[in-house]
């Protein structure tokens, strides 16, 4: 048993998971092992495409983009917030603005944006007002960034039609312009590949990665 202290305002996973398993247990807003290898970054980053997407904890999110065919690189981050060069406690008090967020190199002759859109769209709830699943607070909450016009008129396309089929009871996605990311430390990179057996992504995100993977087989990688 292990127990590690974490932000009073990230300590959701924690109730849910002491509830579920009668342990206290890492979640993805607590400090993880600073050992773990940081992601590898290819020189050549910059023949691809880039989108900037929040959808809760950047360990699942990270692992749903990095399943999909035509995805090269996903760094997790931050982004939507006030505070230059943030750090994962500031930014776990849900004070500063900023989301966790994820920066995804595509290339476009493969996968285009308005896919990623449907990824985003179809890997988390939208409906959650600055909360994701078990986390809560503005750090977890959904927002769809775009570089250009036409990148907000895809996005804002498919909320009409998510709006208009009632798939959700709300669409609490926010529609933003991207100014800037910042690369969460380098613990958090790679996150779910490298702790399988952590016990809050065996009972949150590998589940969601997998529920994401039934609803767009077509998508994924080989």
């Amino acid at each position: 048993m292990f127990v590690l202290q974490k932000q009073k305002s990230c300590s959701m996973k924690n109730v849910l998971f002491i509830f579920i398993v009668g342990l206290s247990l890492v979640s993805c807003a607590q400090q993880s092992n600073n050992n773990a290898v940081s992601k590898t970054i290819d020189h050549n980053l910059d023949k691809f495409q880039v989108a900037y997407f929040a959808s809760g904890c950047f360990w699942c999110v990270e692992a749903v983009y990095e399943s999909v065919n035509g995805v090269y690189e996903v760094v997790s981050g931050y982004s939507g917030g006030v505070k230059k060069n943030p750090t994962y406690e500031e930014v776990c008090t849900g004070k500063l603005k900023h989301a966790e967020a994820v920066k995804v190199y595509y290339d476009s002759s493969i996968v285009d944006f308005e896919t990623l859109v449907d990824v985003f769209f179809n890997s988390h709830d939208p409906s959650q007002k600055n909360a994701q699943g078990p986390d809560h607070g503005p750090q977890y909450r959904s927002i769809a960034f775009y570089s250009t016009a036409d990148e907000k008129v895809i996005i804002e396309r498919k909320i009409g039609v998510l709006r208009k089929a009632r798939t959700w009871s709300q669409i609490t996605t926010e529609v933003t312009p991207f100014e800037i990311f910042y690369p969460a430390e380098d613990y958090h990179q790679n996150y779910e590949r490298l702790h399988p057996d952590q016990p809050y992504l065996r009972r949150v995100s590998i589940p969601r990665l997998n529920q994401f993977k039934k609803k767009m087989p077509e998508v994924l990688k080989h």
